[in-house]
């Protein structure tokens, strides 16, 4: 469950998006420091508030990195972000922290050290990174006493640079060009989770393709047959399309309506065949070579 917006809902109903989460079988909860400018955060251990028996059931995890207009990856803000980030959650400790967006002045070392002290004073137990190509996780895990352990990237049927160069490969077409590195075959090889963030949107927030007859008359035809043959809805045929995947990828769901959360947890238990995975995929605009 991404929690970029709950704080537009109240607090009892965010306890109620958390409980309804919860029974649908999700126990990893994704925050940001600058999610609400840490309105979010409060927000969250607000609608927990007086059961903390929840806290040894979830995964908390959060992120930081991104500052006002540039990145900062120095040990002096990791270190400062996660306190701020354990204060407004009101928790002792981040099962996960993730460095948000990469940071070209980075200086490996000392990111390093601010691991060592998160991990050693019991504040972070794992850690990873987000929109993080390979070449970067390897100079950064060249310094690094912990294992990275997840990478966040945006994925959907219809954002799919994580996929194309490798179907595409050698061909001249757009398709073909290799823009992340080939961040998912790399995840796969050194156990790093991926996670799909924004999986229902069709670029950087250009709007959902889920009912878009108009941009995606193809893709919302097949969505819809196939929701009526695993007697589901095209949201979780959507999410399904993704956990087909044998990366085992997490999707980010970002809503705050309980319904739509229900659907998008339905949708991981669907096993899509071979078949409508790549009908899903060529409906959505891409070459099956």
């Amino acid at each position: 469950m991404g929690n970029m917006r709950i704080n537009n809902l109240s607090v009892k109903e965010t306890e109620g998006l958390i409980y309804t989460a919860l029974e649908a079988g999700i126990n990893v909860f994704d925050h940001a420091d600058i999610y609400g400018g840490g309105s979010c955060e409060e927000h969250f251990s607000k609608a927990l508030s007086g059961n903390e028996s929840i806290r040894e059931k979830i995964i908390l995890q959060s992120k930081c990195g991104i500052r006002k207009g540039y990145y900062d990856f120095s040990k002096e803000h990791i270190l400062s972000s996660v306190d701020g980030i354990l204060q407004r959650l009101d928790t002792d400790y981040l099962d996960i922290l993730l460095l948000h967006r990469p940071d070209p002045l980075m200086e490996p070392d000392e990111v390093a050290e601010a691991f060592d002290q998160l991990h050693h004073s019991g504040k972070v137990r794992y850690f990873g990174v987000s929109n993080h190509n390979p070449t970067q996780i390897e100079l950064l895990q060249k310094s690094l006493t912990q294992k990275l352990v997840v990478n966040q990237m945006q994925l959907s049927i219809a954002h799919t640079p994580l996929i194309d160069s490798g179907v595409s490969l050698n061909m001249n077409t757009d398709n073909a060009v290799n823009r992340d590195s080939s961040t998912l075959e790399y995840c796969r090889l050194n156990d790093i989770t991926l996670q799909a963030w924004s999986p229902f949107q069709t670029g950087f927030f250009d709007g959902v393709f889920v009912g878009d007859n108009e941009r995606f008359p193809e893709l919302n035809k097949v969505l819809e047959r196939l929701a009526k043959k695993y007697d589901v809805t095209p949201t979780s045929i959507a999410v399904a399309w993704i956990t087909r995947h044998p990366a085992n990828i997490q999707v980010v769901l970002g809503t705050t309506n309980a319904a739509r959360l229900q659907e998008s947890a339905a949708g991981s238990e669907i096993p899509l065949t071979r078949q409508e995975w790549f009908e899903l995929y060529a409906a959505a605009g891409n070459m099956v070579p």
